[in-house]
């Protein structure tokens, strides 16, 4: 990856090469971190981060799942974070905050060692390619099965639930794919490894529901009022692998996969085997959006500085 030139790290801005954690971190050995991922857009009025506000609550959230208590406030990380961009002197960037247990003391409880916060960020092209926005990738419905979230809360970004992506990212690559989709205990589609899903079915989007057990995307959350907004139906419902393969559309949201077509599913040919009409408005109106070309969402974008 390439790296910028400066990371926050509890309260200071210091070199990307000395930001460095002790090898006994807790959330090392014991995947205790939560994390988010934004993206930062470069506009006609300058930089923005999109739905900067949401993804503060959301980190805040995830940490008291896990009875984190963070050692800043809200605002004073949104601070740290535009200071940052600002000082790395860069336009667009995805942005990772992430906060995690230090190295005071060893064992599975956390109690004891005490909670770090960083925040890294660097450029970073579409994370399933710049072809894969044109064309759309190829998934491979995974042998791992999602988590249940009676096992860890979805609910929560925390590192360690992307184990379970992993071992489904891995597999899918070895098998030649881009990407894997995950059932749930039910054999209901759950999400991507690292995206939201979609499917389109005669002009209906449909989108698995909170309860399948995936993560609440922001990126997720925003396309479903676009899609509202431009007149589309969507709805939040189950539904299984054999839904998803005669699907007209599929397609993947995230932030840092954005909105990515799908054009394939374990060798079959999804629609006409090429991003669909409903998924190429959509992103189109959503790369308006984040680029400040639509006045009506101006709300999701916060400037670095003040316009």
């Amino acid at each position: 990856m390439k790296g910028t030139d400066k990371i926050w790290m509890d309260g200071e801005i210091i070199p990307w090469d000395k930001a460095n954690v002790h090898i006994m971190t807790h959330s090392l050995h014991y995947g205790s971190a939560i994390f988010e991922g934004m993206r930062c857009y470069k506009t006609d009025r300058g930089s923005m981060i999109f739905r900067l506000d949401e993804h503060m609550k959301r980190l805040y959230r995830s940490a008291k799942i896990y009875d984190m208590k963070i050692p800043f406030a809200s605002d004073e990380l949104v601070s740290g974070i535009k200071s940052l961009i600002t000082e790395n002197r860069i336009e667009e960037c995805y942005i990772r905050p992430i906060v995690y247990y230090g190295s005071d003391e060893p064992g599975v409880n956390p109690a004891g060692n005490r909670v770090h916060v960083s925040v890294a960020i660097w450029p970073w092209l579409p994370y399933l390619g710049e072809e894969g926005l044109r064309r759309g990738v190829r998934c491979k419905v995974s042998s791992w099965v999602r988590i249940d979230p009676r096992s860890l809360p979805m609910t929560a970004k925390a590192s360690a639930n992307y184990a379970n992506s992993i071992l489904a990212k891995i597999e899918s690559r070895k098998m030649g794919y881009d990407e894997a989709i995950l059932l749930n205990n039910s054999g209901m589609v759950a999400e991507a490894t690292g995206e939201n899903l979609f499917i389109v079915s005669e002009g209906v989007i449909l989108t698995p529901p909170l309860s399948a057990g995936i993560l609440p995307g922001i990126t997720r959350e925003s396309i479903i009022q676009l899609a509202r907004d431009m007149g589309f139906k969507v709805m939040e419902r189950n539904f299984g692998r054999g839904e998803l393969v005669i699907a007209d559309e599929v397609f993947l949201t995230g932030t840092a996969a954005e909105v990515t077509p799908v054009r394939e599913v374990d060798g079959e040919q999804i629609g006409n085997g090429a991003r669909g009409p409903i998924t190429e408005r959509i992103q189109t109106k959503f790369f308006d959006i984040v680029r400040g070309k639509d006045s009506k969402y101006y709300a999701w974008l916060e400037p670095l500085h003040k316009v």
